[in-house]
């Protein structure tokens, strides 16, 4: 459902929001959109300057989307600054558009050309319960489809039923699987799946790790064992550590994914299931408070709807 940000008067929002991008962007991000509702033609009917009050329902509005309090104190002080030039709806749009879209790191210059990485090793990790899995079938899926070859080491022995939900996505995106039985030590799943994807000519290989909570030291301390051990395997691997969050825990995710960074070195964010929550600030919570790049959101169920962050989209899909 497409919901605006600023609409006019009695104005019914569009159901359709098309099949692109932007239009999943809008789709997956409504809930969060329904809070940022403002009927700003009220707002500033019988020429209502921009005061405190109003001021103060933005930011309201900014914190339960989950914008995070001290980022939307940065956001608002910066908009107070700036609001005494301002005279319309369209205005205030875009300066609240400008002031968090300041908050993402800026695009990153284009490298230089190096030898193309094979294989290329992406630890998955993640707590129970984030869609960590279901995020790297996906992605095997993606991958598949952009024509590259793709293997899942099926290192997450620990949960009942893992080896088969793994196996079954390894089925849906018509890859190969290196896994061993219930139980086995994950580390050794991880070497094996280095060693075959090695042998094989592979392009990407996705480990799947097991869920588990950051004050498992003992979990955490097999996530190390795991990385250590693909390093000694494959010099520079893994080449990157995705860890997938979910969105519906707000401003837990954030103090998640410290924890895994102290630990492993997380390069890289997946944050899911936005579709589902009202908190879809936490993605620019994120952004502006970790040096860890944003790479995936999951805007729903579909194969399609893991997505490759943009952030000039994510605003844009909130609000316009």
């Amino acid at each position: 459902m497409e919901i605006r940000l600023f609409k006019k008067k009695g104005e019914t929002p569009n159901k359709e929001t098309g099949n692109g991008i932007l239009g999943r962007f809008k789709q997956g991000l409504s809930r969060t959109r329904d809070i940022l509702f403002t009927d700003i033609d009220d707002l500033f009917s019988k020429k209502r300057v921009i005061d405190d009050t109003l001021l103060e329902e933005i930011e309201e509005s900014l914190i339960m989307a989950d914008l995070g309090v001290d980022l939307c104190l940065k956001v608002m002080e910066n908009v107070s600054r700036k609001s005494k030039k301002l005279s319309t709806a369209n205005e205030l749009k875009d300066l609240l558009k400008a002031e968090i879209q300041a908050l993402f790191p800026g695009e990153p210059s284009a490298p230089e050309p190096t030898a193309v990485v094979k294989p290329r090793v992406i630890m998955v990790v993640g707590v129970n319960g984030t869609g960590k899995t279901t995020t790297l079938g996906k992605l095997a899926m993606k991958f598949t489809n952009e024509g590259q070859k793709v293997l899942i080491a099926a290192a997450d022995t620990f949960r009942a039923a893992a080896i088969e939900q793994v196996s079954e996505w390894a089925r849906r995106a018509n890859v190969g699987i290196v896994k061993h039985r219930d139980g086995a030590d994950p580390a050794a799943v991880a070497f094996d799946g280095v060693e075959a994807a090695i042998a094989r000519g592979i392009d990407v290989l996705l480990i799947d790790t097991a869920g588990r909570l950051h004050t498992q030291k003992n979990l955490m301390e097999e996530l190390k064992k795991i990385k250590r051990t693909i390093a000694k395997r494959l010099p520079g691997a893994p080449h990157e550590v995705l860890m997938v969050l979910d969105a519906t825990t707000g401003q837990n995710a954030i103090s998640q994914a410290k924890l895994f960074n102290e630990a492993v070195g997380v390069t890289a964010l997946a944050l899911t299931k936005l579709d589902g929550t009202a908190k879809g600030g936490i993605a620019v919570s994120i952004s502006g408070t970790m040096e860890i790049p944003l790479k995936y959101i999951g805007l729903g169920e579909g194969i399609n709807d893991l997505q490759e962050f943009n952030s000039q989209l994510f605003i844009n899909a909130l609000f316009d």
